[in-house]
């Protein structure tokens, strides 16, 4: 009874972040159906962060709790808009650039990272340094190029020194990306380390648990891998990675593209 009451505790707070976002709501959930109820188009719609969850294998349901027309209508510039010169956490004074996201707006598969860097930071796009340069030689060797994905993180702003995301960063810029997965409507999303798929997962499960292993995530299938900067320090890690993307190579090229 007590998970019941803290699951609900956590939806009603999410939907208390998308009402002041403008986002409309629905009274009941609606699942896919119909013409093009594929895993694309049954995707992710307006997205509460999933529930808290101790085994990566967990399902997590492919049905929304956002009204399927507000989701449809809304795309990544307006979202862009309504993030503007953002000054909502602690990170707005020390930033350079917002760095938003980049990359093809209805992209089959969607990469989000942790937070931008020094030249991201100086630049305004996501993953243009060194751990970005390695990000692009792993989507060029499942045979897709930068602009076939889409790039995001879950901060939007630069920490000091590159230090991790705290918790409130996090909280503030988490309805942005789950509004930038809803628009996008992936078939994949790769998490790109601990905190992009411990943010999107809710979970405290440490990456190397979480790697290698599909989960159905509101329609979408969702990959944890290793971070590419961290593969700059570790470069032994990188045939897991090889080993995680070819799954995501193989699972689109089952759609017959």
């Amino acid at each position: 009874m007590n998970d019941i009451k803290k699951l609900g505790g956590e939806l009603l707070e999410h939907l208390r972040h998308y009402r002041n976002l403008g986002v409309r709501l629905a009274a009941r959930t609606t699942a896919a159906s119909g013409k093009g109820s594929d895993a694309r188009n049954a995707g992710a719609q307006h997205l509460p962060a999933g529930p808290a969850h101790r085994n990566p294998a967990v399902t997590i349901p492919r049905t929304s709790l956002f009204d399927e027309q507000a989701s449809v209508s809304e795309d990544l510039e307006k979202i862009r808009a309504d993030l503007g010169d953002c000054q909502r956490c602690k990170l707005a004074p020390t930033r350079t650039n917002i760095v938003f996201g980049a990359g093809n707006p209805h992209a089959e598969l969607m990469f989000v990272g942790e937070a931008p860097g020094a030249d991201e930071d100086e630049q305004g796009l996501p993953f243009v340094g060194r751990a970005g340069q390695l990000l692009t030689k792993i989507i060029q060797a499942i045979d897709m190029r930068r602009e076939d994905v889409y790039i995001c993180n879950i901060l939007k702003c630069r920490p000091p020194q590159n230090r991790n995301p705290e918790a409130d960063e996090i909280a503030t810029c988490q309805p942005f990306l789950f509004r930038q997965i809803a628009a996008v409507r992936p078939r994949v999303i790769c998490a790109l380390g601990t905190f992009g798929a411990q943010t999107l997962l809710r979970t405290k499960e440490p990456i190397t648990r979480l790697r290698g292993h599909f989960i159905d995530f509101y329609g979408a299938k969702f990959m944890a891998t290793f971070h590419p900067a961290y593969l700059l320090r570790n470069p032994n890690e990188k045939r897991k990675v090889w080993e995680d993307v070819q799954k995501i190579r193989d699972y689109l090229r089952s759609f017959g593209k």
